[in-house]
């Protein structure tokens, strides 16, 4: 008898059966979801966790935690959570990156605000085109749209 039964169509308790002990036996490999992340343990996702963790804390100029930041001060302060040592400054990070394209980007790269030749912020690439960051005085960590095209992208090494 095969597990489909011809008039209906439908499964029979046999093909059920079948299905249910393919499923079993074959552990998560049917069902990507339950698979680790392979990308889960990488600093930059450690970092990104870190960011978020943040979420709510105030800005203060020259801040890098544990619960008051500026915006290097908190991608400072979350790659080194993740085991990487990074400068102090937006500008500086952004020298000690290196150059990803928008189309390479991933989840806990940095994102580099410009204006011109100059960097002056800098965030944590969130996916979905958001980034976490410590925007300015009166604000807090938050995770955000990214606002403007003048933006390069960086990864940690």
């Amino acid at each position: 008898m095969s597990a489909h039964t011809p008039i209906t169509g439908r499964l029979s308790r046999a093909g059920i059966t079948t299905a249910v002990t393919a499923v079993t036996l074959a552990g998560t490999t049917l069902i990507p979801s339950a698979t680790p992340d392979a990308e889960a343990a990488t600093p930059a996702n450690k970092a990104l966790r870190v960011a978020a963790s943040k979420k709510g804390s105030p800005y203060q100029y020259g801040a890098a935690g544990p619960s008051r930041f500026d915006c290097s001060g908190l991608i400072q302060y979350s790659y080194k959570k993740a085991g990487k040592k990074l400068p102090r400054t937006a500008a500086a990070q952004y020298n000690r990156s290196k150059r990803i394209s928008v189309t390479t980007r991933r989840k806990g790269d940095l994102v580099f605000f410009h204006s011109g030749g100059s960097v002056y912020h800098v965030g944590i690439y969130a996916g979905g085109g958001r980034v976490w960051h410590s925007p300015k005085p009166g604000k807090t960590v938050r995770k955000e749209r990214i606002w403007t095209k003048n933006v390069r992208y960086g990864r940690v090494r």
